[in-house]
C-alpha cells in the first residue's frame, strides 16, 4: 500500500510502499482518542507509528523494531513524541 510518511531524521514527508500484516504489524484496540497509536510496524529496519485519526502522518523511526519496545503501545507513543 502506498502512503505518506513522516520522516523525522529528514524532516520532511516521503511516499514509501507498506504491506501491513500479522507478520510485521501489531494493532491496538484501545484507541479513545483519535491521535493515539492504532498500529506500529516493522519497516525497512525501522518503525512506523501509526495514529488512528486520518489527519496525521505515520512516522517512521529508523533503527527500532516493535520487538525494541514490547510491542507496546505507551512505548510507542512516547517514542514519537520524542521524535516530534
Amino acid at each position: 500500500m502506498e502512503m505518506t510518511v513522516y520522516n523525522p531524521q529528514k524532516g520532511r514527508l516521503e511516499t514509501v510502499d507498506v504491506n501491513f500484516d500479522t507478520a510485521n504489524t501489531t494493532w491496538f484496540d484501545d484507541c479513545p482518542d483519535q491521535d493515539e497509536v492504532y498500529m506500529i510496524t516493522d519497516f525497512h529496519g525501522g518503525l512506523l507509528i501509526s495514529p488512528q485519526g486520518g489527519h496525521n502522518y505515520p512516522i517512521w523511526i529508523y533503527d527500532i523494531s516493535r520487538e525494541d519496545i514490547n510491542f507496546n503501545q505507551k512505548k510507542a507513543i512516547k517514542l514519537r513524541n520524542e521524535c516530534l
